[in-house]
This record gives structure tokens, sequence and C-alpha cells, in this order.
């Protein structure tokens, strides 16, 4: 029963969170949308090779994971360099973003969130410049001749209980929507606080279920979209959202349970402040190196949940070393590149990551 308990505390949070995080992600998915039916001409060559890198990093500094999946088809068709791919890979936060840029109980308030996102997405921009610029220069990259499109498109006919799932998350979202708003001013909306509590709850069981039922059953990959039609993009916004509340939620309930029953807060305060430099950043940046967008979903939801002692430069290695779901179409066209691009990634976060801890060690002291 107090496991049960346990899981449902970490229930109302992960949707707090998701309410921030719906809005953050329909109004991206639905304005690149309106702005790509404008501007049709997306994949020819950017400006000269020299500011490829720039370019990249700007592309990765856009929140969630299109700008990626965009400069990944840019590179298949040798209309930007290794360098600004790289670069792109470096800058994005991914999915992560979105989680940055909600709020949650132990982060107290919105521009709280918002300054963190500032910082990392400052950080990554110059990384992801400095080392494009390198690997352009120092020519590392594979010579692999890219050979496989990724072009094909998979349109899903959901079934009734995904439908009835899908329906509800969205009318959730726009009930959720007002007191996220609110919430930048630090006000809130008093005569439906225990409402929003329970909608905040079954937001992110029905976002676990909605996760589940498309990548596990229906087997949906979640870089397959029609982005010229508007129903495909809402659709895949929706899986992007149920996959972001669901690992905000075992993010949530993963580093609770080892903070408060494991190990307990107390001596894990100690560990952290005693172990940043050979555990908590190398750990970040290895989680964050996983394929998708998951680990620096997990790891920004641990840097919320223990803001007080969570060093900021561990999320900041764990975003440098995330490449979002942009990796995806890039292994599929280039297995070599796609490697190389996670390897070097790493090298860089854990050099950014260092250096930023040692600047917050300075500020601090």
């Amino acid at each position: 029963m107090e496991f049960i308990c346990f899981i449902i505390d970490n229930l109302e949070p992960a949707g707090n969170i998701g309410g921030y995080v719906a809005i953050s992600i329909f109004g991206f998915a639905i304005s690149s949308f309106y702005i790509k039916q404008k501007y049709q001409k997306v994949t020819t060559e950017i400006g000269p090779k020299w500011v490829h890198p720039v370019v990249g990093s700007l592309f990765g500094s856009i929140p969630g994971c299109g700008a990626t999946i965009v400069v990944a088809s840019l590179y298949k068709n040798q209309n930007i360099s290794f360098g600004g791919l790289f670069a792109a890979f470096i800058s994005t936060l991914g999915e992560g973003s979105f989680v940055l840029l909600g709020v949650s109980d132990e982060a107290k308030t919105v521009l709280g969130n918002l300054e963190v996102y500032a910082i990392i997405t400052v950080f990554g921009f110059l990384a992801g410049t400095i080392s494009g610029y390198l690997v352009d220069v120092l020519k590392w990259r594979t010579t692999t001749i890219i050979t496989e499109s990724t072009d094909n498109v998979k349109n899903w006919r959901p079934f009734f209980l995904e439908k009835f799932i899908f329906c509800s998350i969205v009318i959730i979202s726009i009930f959720l929507a007002p007191g996220s708003i609110m919430a930048f001013w630090n006000a809130e909306i008093k005569l439906i606080e225990e409402l929003t509590k329970y909608a905040m709850m079954l937001f992110t069981i029905l976002s676990l279920l909605y996760y589940f039922l498309s990548t596990f059953i229906y087997k949906r990959h979640n870089c397959h979209c029609d982005h010229d039609n508007l129903k495909s993009v809402i659709s895949h916004a929706i899986l992007d959202i149920s996959m972001v509340i669901s690992y905000v939620f075992i993010g949530l309930v993963l580093s609770n349970y080892v903070i408060d029953v494991i190990i307990g807060v107390e001596k894990f305060e100690l560990w952290m402040q005693s172990s940043a430099i050979f555990i908590v950043v190398p750990i970040a940046a290895l989680v964050g190196l996983t394929p998708g967008c998951g680990g620096m979903i997990i790891v920004a939801t641990a840097y919320l949940n223990n803001i007080d002692y969570f060093p900021l430069a561990a999320l900041i290695a764990a975003a440098i070393a995330t490449s979002g779901d942009g990796i995806f179409p890039l292994i599929a066209q280039n297995k070599k590149d796609g490697l190389l691009v996670s390897l070097i990634g790493f090298v860089v976060a854990l050099v950014v990551g260092y250096i930023a801890l040692i600047m917050q060690v300075s500020i601090t002291n």
C-alpha cells in the first residue's frame, strides 16, 4: 500500500509539468506547420559552408526534436556540412527542453526554469558552434556514402481505445492550459484547484497508456509523421506529449525512490556535493547519451526534483550529450556518422560539463 501511495504521489507532479509541456509542444508543432506551409523551400543549402556550424547550432537551439530531424535531412541531401550537423546535435535539448520550459513544485516559479533553460541553451549554442567548426576544420567524419532514404511516411489509423485516449489527452490539455498560463504570474484558479489536481493525475495515466500503446503495441515510431498534414502533425504532437510525460513520471519515481527510500535525503545531498566531479556529471552525460529524448528528460526531471543540490553542470552535460530523436534518421542514413556524432558529443559533454561545474563552484564560493 505504501508503494502504491508513493506511485500515486508522483502522478500529480508529472501531470503538472505535462500541462506546460502540452502548451509548448502544441504551440511549436502548429506554428512550425504553418511556417513550413508558407516557406516550402527547406531542403536547399543554407548559406556558404563556413556558416553551417552557426546555422546548425541555431537549429539545435529550437525546442524539441523537429529541428534536428530537418538538419539530418539537409545533411542527407548534402545541403549542410558535417560540422553543421554535429553542431545541431550538440546544441539540442530534444524534448527535454519542454520539461525545462515547464515548472515543478520544487522549482517554485516558471521564471526560475526559464533562467535555467536560457543558461543551458547558451552553453549548448557556444559548444555546438565551436565544436562544429573544429569538426569541419579537422574533417572528422566518416567516408561512407549515404544511399538509404528515410523520407517514406507512415500514416497511422488509430484503434478505438487509442482514439479515446487521444481525445482525452487533447481535452485535458485544453483544461489545464489556463492554469498553466496563469502560473507565469504566480497565480492559480482556486475554484477548480481540486479538480485540476485529479486532471493532472489522469493526464499522467492516459499519457502512459497512450505512449505504451503507440510504442509497444502498434509500434508507431516517433519520427514518422506527414508534416504536410495538420492532423498528422497534431497526432505527432500528442505522441510527443505522452512520451515526455511518461519519461517525466518514470524519472520522478526513480529519483524519488532512490533519494527518499534507498539512500535518504540528507545522505544523498552529501553524496551529491562530494561526488559531482567523479560521478554526477559523467553519469548525467551517459544518461543523456542514450538515443532519443528519454535520457535528457529523466536528467531534467531529476534536476527539477532536487533543484537545491543537483548541479546545473550535470544538466548541461546531459543536454550536450543528448541528440534527441534526430539521431534515428541519421543512424538510418549512416550508422557510422551516427556513432561518431554520439561519441564526440559525449567527449564534448564531459569537457563542457566540467567547465560549467568549475564556473558554478567559483560563483558559489
